[in-house]
């Protein structure tokens, strides 16, 4: 859950690691520091707190001359987030440096056997341990840096990502990964290293991403070699060509990435079902699908698994699954999926989500029901990530890069590319007419115009959000497809604006959260016109009659609601089953103007990372 960056060739490597690191701060931002060689010796600094911090202090400590340099930016495991406890790490002869993302699980045992041999330790991080043992390694095999880590990481339970070098030998850097993501930048006579593309856009298009268990030794003007960590067999690099834009990870204006990517979800959507949804044609076109069709309509059931925001999307799939497939359909936290040992056979799809495809407890999922022989399949957003490596078969997104941690366009992309999915599947079992699947297919490609339709009411929005504000708890009230809006509803507010509130089916109201409900509690009740819309106007009434305050999300048009509601916000009319696709954007809305007005970091919610890529 942290942010590698490393730089090897002719240029200055200090502004392409700092500016890297900005570009990796959502990925963990407690704490920063980079490690350069100079030429003569190692430079290091280090502090708590964001990359700015680590700017302002590096000014003072270091020079900023070399060109080969490692930096990180933190979303702490182990130790406090301190100057001390923050990468890189330095081992005890000062000749080799790290930085890491990860855990290394046995740490406490390695570390005690280093001290027995008489190393010290300043640190509480697990990441000092590893450097240490790689020293220990080095010395006591008399081998080179790069065997070294071999053999170390064989030493290791855990996950990792890591680039480490020796100041003795600064035209190479280690790199290694397993659990964690780490790709290469290729230039002319130059590699960049990071946790993902983004550090190195401007410089180069071609990337290597490593797999897990293998490692790449870097050298300046020799090129890269891949082995495996196991057995240290050679590895063919496979080069991708980037299709990222470096205007696509800038703000462009917008005072935040969470606010510009919750305005990219008309194009992002239209980018998910592109290709895919050929309404003249009348068909949907997903290879994916297409090519595992067999394993579709033998499925005794879909199991889904997934984590935050992507579960909340798997519940969404969940009712359309059923409504339009008529398929049995589970939805698993994967966190608590992998550990229960749930009974999984041949005749189950699993259905992994993840924006990231990096996320730990999915990828743990994935590789159980593999196992167990299911047939599994990837929805993701990031193009050669784990989980699209890992799965049998999968979809991508397309929503392009989500900076800001609370995500918003993949909750919206990934309920259209299971859409679609749900909308084949019926199709090919014959549970869905030839009228009704064309009448989906018109609804779904006329949702962007509905959602631009809906970003109308911001001015609106921001309104009801100044007289909320100040609130400490906060309901949110759903029914059918828009149950599992309303706990993303809810995830959004508490995430970024840290005031408590909780999402709940409408009809649970009376089964005990009514007794939180007085003058001074909010809300938001979902309440279109399809789906039990008179069974939410008797629960808005419930509500009413004991003085809470109502926000409603309505259809365009409605009269009985808003004779009842203290705010309402209103959205285009659509089938009821793509309506969460329109509902989530006023919640979005509502929940990053509260939490700017309340002085909140939107992007960088405290204690929260992009993607969790550890336990």
């Amino acid at each position: 859950m942290c942010g590698i960056v490393g730089y090897l060739g002719p240029r200055e490597a200090y502004p392409i690691i700092i500016e890297g690191l900005k570009r990796l701060e959502y990925r963990g931002y407690d704490s920063a520091g980079i490690a350069l060689f100079d030429g003569n010796d190692l430079k290091v600094s280090k502090t708590k707190g964001k990359v700015a911090d680590l700017e302002a202090r590096s000014e003072k400590e270091i020079t900023k001359h070399g060109s080969v340099g490692i930096g990180h930016t933190r979303w702490a495991t182990h130790g406090v987030p301190n100057d001390v406890n923050s990468h890189p790490h330095i081992s005890n002869s000062g000749e080799l440096v790290i930085i890491h993302n990860g855990i290394i699980e046995n740490y406490e045992s390695l570390k005690k056997e280093l001290i027995s041999r008489g190393y010290t330790f300043q640190s509480d991080t697990d990441t000092e341990v590893l450097v240490n043992l790689i020293e220990d390694v080095k010395k006591q095999e008399k081998v080179k840096l790069g065997k070294a880590v071999q053999i170390a990481l064989n030493q290791v339970i855990g996950a990792y990502a890591i680039a480490v070098f020796d100041k003795n030998k600064p035209e190479e850097i280690v790199i290694a990964r397993l659990g964690s993501p780490l790709a290469i930048g290729i230039g002319e006579d130059e590699f960049f290293i990071a946790s993902d593309a983004s550090p190195f856009l401007e410089y180069t298009k071609d990337a290597i991403y490593l797999e897990d268990e293998e490692m790449a030794i870097i050298r300046f003007h020799k090129g890269i070699k891949i082995r495996k960590i196991k057995d240290d067999s050679l590895v063919d690099p496979y080069i991708q060509k980037l299709q990222l834009n470096l205007e696509e990870i800038e703000k462009s204006g917008y005072d935040h990435f969470m606010l510009k990517e919750i305005h990219e979800q008309p194009k992002a959507i239209t980018d998910t079902y592109r290709g895919r949804l050929l309404r003249h044609e009348a068909i949907i076109k997903m290879a994916g699908v297409e090519d595992n069709m067999k394993k579709f309509l033998n499925a005794d059931r879909i199991i889904i698994v997934a984590c935050g925001t992507s579960w909340h999307a798997g519940l969404v799939a969940e009712y359309i699954f059923e409504d339009l497939a008529r398929v049995p359909v589970e939805v698993e936290y994967a966190s608590e999926f992998r550990y229960r040992n749930p009974i999984i056979t041949e005749k189950d799809v699993l259905i992994a989500i993840s924006q990231s495809g990096e996320t730990a407890d999915t990828l743990a999922a994935i590789k159980l029901a593999k196992s167990k022989g299911a047939f599994v399949f990837g929805v993701c957003n990031v193009v050669g990530s784990s989980i699209a490596r890992e799965t049998d078969a999968g979809a991508y997104t397309h929503a392009g890069p989500e900076i800001g941690v609370a995500s918003t366009k993949a909750f919206t992309t990934q309920i259209t590319v299971l859409t679609l999915m749900a909308l084949r599947l019926a199709r090919a079992k014959g549970a869905i007419s030839s009228s009704d699947f064309r009448n989906h297919l018109l609804e779904l490609e006329m949702i962007p115009k509905k959602v631009e339709e809906s970003l109308k009411s911001e001015a609106h929005i921001k309104m009801i959000a100044d007289a909320y504000k100040d609130s400490h708890n906060c309901l949110y009230l759903g029914r059918g497809f828009n149950f599992p809006v309303a706990l993303e509803g809810a995830l959004k507010l508490k995430e970024i604006s840290y005031i408590h509130a909780e999402g709940y089916p409408a009809a649970e109201m009376k089964h005990g959260p009514i007794a939180l409900i007085d003058e001074n509690m909010p809300v938001i009740v979902i309440a279109t016109k399809k789906g039990h819309y008179e069974k939410v106007v008797s629960n808005i009434q419930e509500i009413k009659s004991r003085k809470g305050k109502i926000i409603g999300i309505v259809t365009q048009g409605d009269v009985q609601v808003k004779e009842l509601a203290d705010h309402v916000i209103e959205i285009p009319e659509t089938l009821e089953s793509l309506s969460p696709l329109l509902t989530t954007i006023p919640l979005q809305l509502l929940s990053y103007h509260i939490a700017v007005m309340l002085g909140k970091n939107v992007d960088q919610p405290r204690n929260l990372a992009k993607s969790v890529t550890v336990e």
